[in-house]
C-alpha cells in the first residue's frame, strides 16, 4: 500500500521497516506505555513484528496506523491514524469490526500539536477519502491528552467501560456529524 498524507509540519505514509529503529525508541519507552497497559518491547525483533503486523493490516484491510514524519527534520516521530479492529480479539467495550482513530509519538515530540493536527488529516481522510460512517476512539480516563485530542477533532463522548482493570473513555463521531 502506497499511502501518502501531508499537512501542515507533518507527511504521514505507510510504516516501512526502515522505521525499525523509530519503532523500537517508540514502543520499548515505558512513558510512551504508561496508559497502554504498560506493554513496552524489549527487542528490535519486536519492533520487526509490529511493522509487518502493521503492513499486513494495509494488505487485509486496506487501513493500518502510519508513520508520521517531521518534515522540518525528516524525523520518524511516531504513528497517528485509522485501524480496522476485527473479530473477537480486537474487540473493545462490546464493539469488533470497526475502524478507531489513534495516535502514539516519541516523547520528546509531545505537546507541539502533533498528535492534534495528524488526527484532524486521518479523520478527514476517514470520512472524505474512505468514505466512512463513523469512527471511533478511546482512551484511558486518566489519560488528560490522549481525551482532549478526541474531543478537540470532534468525537463524541459515549461511555465508560473498564478494560485491564482501567477505566476507558469511548467515543464516536458519524459522518453526518463530521465538521459540526
Amino acid at each position: 500500500m502506497i499511502f501518502h498524507l501531508e499537512t501542515e509540519r507533518l507527511i504521514l505514509r505507510e510504516l516501512r521497516i526502515t522505521d525499525l529503529e523509530g519503532i523500537f525508541e517508540l514502543d520499548s519507552n515505558p512513558e510512551v506505555h504508561k496508559y497502554l497497559g504498560n506493554k513496552t518491547i524489549n527487542t528490535k525483533q519486536d519492533a520487526e513484528k509490529i511493522i509487518a503486523f502493521i503492513i499486513n493490516q494495509y494488505k487485509e484491510n486496506g487501513i493500518g496506523r502510519f508513520a508520521v514524519i517531521e518534515k522540518s527534520t525528516g524525523n520518524f516521530i511516531g504513528w497517528s491514524g485509522l485501524k480496522l479492529n476485527k473479530g473477537t480479539k480486537e474487540s473493545l467495550n462490546g464493539f469488533q469490526d470497526f475502524i478507531d482513530i489513534g495516535y502514539r509519538f516519541i516523547p520528546r515530540y509531545w505537546k507541539k500539536g502533533y498528535a492534534l493536527e495528524s488526527a484532524i488529516a486521518c479523520l478527514e481522510y476517514g470520512f472524505k477519502t474512505m468514505n466512512l460512517d463513523i469512527i471511533y476512539g478511546a482512551a484511558e480516563t486518566e489519560n488528560i491528552g490522549s481525551n482532549k485530542i478526541l474531543q478537540k477533532i470532534g468525537l463524541q463522548f459515549v461511555n465508560e467501560f473498564e478494560e485491564d482493570n482501567k477505566q476507558v473513555n469511548w467515543y464516536e463521531l458519524k459522518k453526518a456529524n463530521y465538521g459540526k
